[in-house]
Formats: structure tokens, C-alpha cells, sequence
């Protein structure tokens, strides 16, 4: 992790988006452009042709997909590079948040105010999910960056103050907090919390790594999957898993 190239990478993309379009209009692919250029410093790698599709990075024979969510528009991506190529996908996460309002009419932007909320490595099992056939190929690679970021959103919403239901304009991370990187399986030990009991339900999970119940059941479901856990029985009408890894 090289958190000051990140920090410059960051001041690079930010300062050309705001000069090209101000900071109420900025184009919601800031954390795209940031990773892709964290990775790939050399810019004649990215956006480079493979097969009948772009590939984000191609250099020798790596592919780096930056994807921020939809991973079901990669299964396309990933039929037609995993034969030949090794792949890693990248998926930000946002650790903490400090929320901006931004007055279209006006161009004035609120003070940063920082959200109680933490995001978590986890939250890649939704979408990990719609992947879910491919996770166990050995040229697929995940990297998740938790990234610190200041969200800008439009005062555009239907309640009095404008903000419920308003939109989102931009999200641009201000620090790099921390990487996982998932190569093989055990790797994914790094995704399954350290005080979870030998065997435990989804309600333990759910308890141990500070998700909703869905996304829990999801978590197992992905960790199953990939030999990380395996099923060992039941407990009254929940399952019991163990650790493998």
C-alpha cells in the first residue's frame, strides 16, 4: 500500500476535474480515474482493446477492471479475458465518509460533515454473488481499497430542505485506509472475522462482522462456495458452519 502516491494521484484527477468542470459538476468517475492511474501511473495502458471488448489497464498479459458496483456487466468482460489473461478486479469501498452539500443555483458547497457509518470489506459479497461461477478460476484476483471519501451531493431532493432524495454527484477519496488483496483461498480468512466462535450460524456472522442479515447470509453463501467454510450441520433451522482456512 503506498498511500502517498495514492494522496498524489489523488490531487492529479481532482484538480483537473475541477478545472475542466468546477466542483458542482464533477463527472462521478473520480474514484475511477484515481485508481485507474494508482495502478497504472503509465496512461498508454489504459482503456486498451481486448478481443471485443476495453479492457481499464492491459499491461503484458495483467487486465485490471476498476468496478464500483454492477459486477453482472463483467461476466461479458470476464468470459472473453480469463483464458488468456490474468485478471484482477478492483472494487473501493468507502471506510469513512464526510457528506458535502453542493446549491446548484448558486455553486456553494457546505462544510464537510462526517458520517457515523464505517464501510467494510464485506459488502464486496453482493456483488461478488452475481460473479459467483468465476470466483474459483485461478487467473481471477480481487483487490478491495477501503478509501476515505468526501461525498458531494446535489441539493435537488423533494423534502423542504432538498436532501432527502437528492443525487449524487461525486465521490472523491481523500485517503487510502487500507487494501485486501484475495489471490487464492486463503485468502478470503481476511474477510471471515477473527472472534467468530468454531462453528457458528449466519446470526453469528451477522453479530461478529457488523452486517445486515442479508448480506450475511450472502457472505456464507460466497465463502461456501470458494472452500473458505464448509456446512457441518444444523441448529434448529440455521446452519452450522466451520472454518477451513
Amino acid at each position: 500500500m503506498d498511500t502517498q502516491r495514492f494522496m498524489q494521484v489523488c490531487s492529479i484527477i481532482t484538480d483537473q476535474n475541477i478545472e475542466r468542470n468546477g466542483i458542482g459538476t464533477l463527472s462521478e468517475k473520480t474514484i475511477h480515474a484515481v485508481l485507474k492511474l494508482y495502478f497504472s501511473p503509465d496512461t498508454s495502458y489504459h482503456e486498451q482493446k481486448v478481443h471485443n471488448y476495453v479492457a481499464d489497464i492491459l499491461m503484458n498479459d495483467q487486465i485490471i477492471e476498476v468496478q464500483t458496483r454492477n459486477f453482472n456487466n463483467l461476466r461479458r468482460k470476464l468470459d472473453a479475458f480469463l483464458p488468456d489473461h490474468k485478471v484482477t478486479i478492483v472494487y473501493p469501498v468507502t471506510h469513512t465518509k464526510w457528506l458535502c452539500w453542493v446549491d446548484e443555483q448558486t455553486g456553494e458547497v457546505s462544510k464537510p460533515r462526517k458520517s457515523p457509518k464505517k464501510g467494510s470489506p464485506a459488502t464486496i459479497f453482493k456483488e461478488l454473488y452475481r460473479i459467483k461461477d468465476y470466483l474459483n478460476h485461478p487467473n481471477l484476483s480481487l483487490h478491495i481499497m477501503l478509501l476515505d471519501v468526501e461525498e458531494y451531493r446535489l441539493l435537488n431532493g423533494w423534502s423542504k430542505d432538498r436532501k432527502k432524495g437528492s443525487s449524487r454527484n461525486d465521490g472523491i477519496p481523500v485517503n487510502l485506509a487500507s487494501e485486501v488483496i484475495i489471490r487464492e483461498t486463503s485468502d478470503y480468512a481476511q474477510l471471515i472475522p477473527d472472534d467468530l466462535p468454531t462453528h457458528f450460524t449466519t446470526k453469528d456472522y451477522k453479530k461478529s462482522a457488523h452486517v445486515s442479515q442479508g448480506l450475511a447470509w450472502t457472505a456464507l453463501n460466497i465463502l461456501s462456495h470458494v472452500n473458505a467454510i464448509k456446512q457441518i450441520g444444523k441448529q434448529g433451522n440455521s446452519h452450522v458452519f466451520e472454518r477451513i482456512i
